[in-house]
């Protein structure tokens, strides 16, 4: 088909509403992405808007006038885009999904107010409610987790606790304002509170102790009363309402009426993007936190405080190695050369910088020359630290070029990840392959390689690697239409992935025992960042 039909064909599949529409919102970027619903592999328009988290009484969070005016934008560019490239008003979609970071606490009273500002899963405040319901339930609860922060509420005898009527995570409440639903995707929902893997929905025995553990506290509360419904992949989480469709687009083209796929959290959508929801499967997310998702094929013989079980969006149980921190503190980097580049007259943009600084690496030695980087901008729970401090170490007889300099700060988005899929090894769990997906991914070759390297193993990354979640939310919008004859991941091979173009990295047999040596010092290093949090 020559360009002129393609483009023709994509207009007329906009204006006939063939389409699905996913959003979602990222630590520093909220993405609209939009897919041909025949076919979601291909992209039609993306818009995106830049934002940051805020750090306001010790505490990480974003305000909600934020969400609304960041979405809107994100949406406005693409709507723009496909004005642009195909010559018509985007008035309605096929299909909708709303993704985001998974975790946090966004409680809401009887009103539907929010009673508290958003509490991000970045927060690591809750360390003495994460342990009493780890021994509790008998499964690891992590800092982030929405039932963490509501019990460290309780415990803290925080006033609003008594106000609570329902809570839930950023992705459900966009979707609550957008259909009037108070649902979540079980993917998103086992970020919540844990799921039995039987019924794919909370675990009734966990909620039950959970009550008895807070009714002397808080009398009368009950958490099943106060989560939001859990759904799996596929099925119809709600229609955009006009209020809906007035939140999207204040400019009144976007009509309301499209059906709502479960909102999930980034962690279900970047398995999606990346194919990985078959045991044997798993997928690296690389953006201002990392994680590691691998699909089970069995229970994990014991807990352990580096993984969580949460689920696919099909629910079933998935480890996952969740790191709070990923490319942030590498980015600051890029944007100190970045500022040099142009001081010195240069023209080079951001991701031209990026480029060059990571092709440079690869002359860098296997163990990075003795250098470390610690990219703990926020506390690392896998690392032992309640708080970030970003560093970059050497010793004396260390070999400091700037290759040498740009792999270790690669090797330092990997390092507390590699600590935790450790653990994985030591449990025998299986791994066919590795699927990673990120913008640091896109510079061909590289974090693709020293991941390799890192986990010692095959690592795939697609054309789709650098849109992320987006796309991922928007090829589980195109699956609502599909969900009655394709499971999840029949649907993903067969209609997503089967002409991919994906790009397999193996382990490079220097990379491979050069990252073990650095990660050795890397684990001893830590002592350093202990002291630094403690002294600085």
């Amino acid at each position: 088909m020559s360009a002129e039909s393609t483009t023709d064909a994509a207009a007329a599949a906009i204006r006939e509403g063939r389409t699905a529409l996913g959003i979602e919102f990222g630590s520093t970027r909220i993405k609209a992405c939009l897919v041909d619903a025949d076919d979601p592999s291909t992209v039609l328009a993306v818009g995106s808007h830049e934002w940051e988290n805020e750090f306001v009484g010790r505490s990480w969070t974003y305000a909600l006038d934020a969400v609304w005016a960041g979405v809107q934008d994100a949406y406005a560019g693409l709507a723009a885009e496909v004005r642009s490239r195909y010559g018509t008003t985007l008035e309605t979609v096929g299909a909708i999904g709303i993704s985001a970071m998974m975790h946090g606490y966004l409680p809401f009273d009887e009103d539907g107010q929010l009673l508290v500002p958003f509490r991000t899963w970045r927060n690591t405040s809750t360390e003495r409610a994460a342990a009493v319901l780890s021994e509790l339930f008998g499964v690891n609860i992590p800092l982030r987790w929405s039932i963490a922060h509501l019990y460290q509420a309780v415990l803290d005898e925080e006033p609003h606790i008594g106000k609570v009527r329902f809570f839930t995570t950023l992705a459900g409440y966009v979707h609550w304002k957008l259909t009037g639903r108070k649902v979540l995707g079980v993917g998103d929902a086992s970020g919540m509170f844990p799921i039995d893997p039987a019924t794919r929905g909370y675990d009734a025995a966990m909620t039950e102790k959970f009550d008895r553990l807070v009714s002397e506290r808080a009398y009368g509360l009950h958490v099943s009363e106060l989560l939001p419904e859990v759904l799996l992949a596929g099925q119809h989480a709600g229609d955009l309402t006009e209020t809906g469709a007035a939140l999207l687009d204040p400019s009144g083209a976007l009509r309301p009426g499209a059906p709502l796929c479960p909102p999930e959290g980034d962690a279900g959508t970047g398995m999606v993007a990346t194919e990985s929801v078959a045991p044997r499967t798993g997928n690296v997310s690389a953006g201002t936190s990392i994680f590691a998702m691998v699909v089970l094929e069995r229970p994990l013989r014991r807990v352990h405080h580096e993984l969580d079980i949460v689920t696919t969006p099909a629910g079933d149980p998935v480890a996952m190695v969740h790191c709070n921190n990923g490319a942030s503190e590498l980015a600051s980097w890029v944007g100190l050369f970045q500022r040099f580049v142009t001081v010195a007259g240069g023209e080079l943009d951001a991701d031209e910088i990026f480029a060059v600084l990571f092709r440079e690496s690869l002359d860098g030695d296997p163990d990075a020359g003795g250098l470390l980087a610690y990219n703990h901008l926020a506390g690392e729970p896998i690392a032992g630290l309640s708080e970030g401090r970003p560093l970059f170490v050497r010793t004396p007889e260390s070999r400091f070029t700037l290759a040498n300099f740009m792999r270790a700060q690669l090797y330092g988005v990997f390092g507390t990840l590699a600590l935790g899929m450790r653990v994985l090894e030591d449990e025998g769990v299986a791994l066919d392959r590795m699927f990673a997906h990120g913008g640091v991914f896109r510079t061909a070759g590289v974090a693709q390689r020293y991941l390799a390297g890192a986990l010692g193993a095959p690592v795939a990354v697609g054309e789709t690697a650098s849109e992320g979640g987006a796309w991922g939310i928007a090829v589980l919008a195109a699956y609502l239409s599909e969900s009655s004859a394709l499971d999840l991941d029949a649907f993903l091979r067969e209609r997503v992935f089967a002409r991919a173009s994906i790009a397999v990295v193996e382990p490079d047999a220097e990379d491979v025992p050069g990252f073990a040596a650095y990660l050795s010092r890397y684990r001893a290093g830590l002592a350093v960042e202990s002291a630094a949090v403690t002294t600085l």
